[in-house]
């Protein structure tokens, strides 16, 4: 995904039987979704999103060009962005995950340690899939002010304060 571009939901299958989807929404207010229309799907297909009615774990919506229930099924897993420039700015302290991606992770003695693979939420907090050569596969690190006390988008790097044993 380019940096440009922010995953705010996920179509989860077709609601009913007249070609509505059933969305989840990433976004700290779930309904605000609606406002970032057009989505780009990571199918590389563009749509207009309107919200019909609130559901379990979602909503009901209308896409675009989706007219029939196999569409809506078709789509089950596509992942929607908006344009980052349609999106609120963060406080200092908040960050989209697709900006710490890639970034290279050091510990506080300066060294190297990987980069951020990828940023997992599971329910209780962000988590950040570390990779790198001197780690014996990827390591889980919690996303919190103790375990990650400096994160430096200018420099494209974050400081980890690892639990005892976490990189051994």
């Amino acid at each position: 995904m380019s940096k440009d571009k922010i995953v705010v939901g996920a179509i989860a299958g077709s609601f009913g039987v007249k070609g509505e989807v059933r969305l989840k929404s990433f976004c700290a207010t779930p309904e605000d979704i609606a406002l970032y229309s057009p989505l780009t799907g990571d199918n590389g297909v563009e749509y207009t999103l309107k919200i019909t009615r609130q559901v379990k774990n979602g909503f009901a919506a209308r896409l675009s060009g989706i007219r029939f229930k196999d569409e809506a099924d078709a789509l089950r897993g596509v992942k929607l962005s908006a344009d980052r420039d349609l999106l609120p700015s963060l406080p200092d302290d908040e960050y989209y995950h697709a900006d710490l991606m890639g970034l290279d992770v050091l510990d506080t003695g300066g060294e190297v340690i990987g980069k951020v693979a990828a940023v997992l939420n599971h329910g209780a907090g962000d988590i950040l899939e570390l990779r790198g050569p001197s780690l014996k596969g990827s390591v889980l690190l919690p996303f919190t002010l103790d375990a990650v006390p400096t994160v430096d988008l200018a420099a494209k790097r974050i400081i980890i304060d690892p639990p005892e044993g976490l990189l051994d």
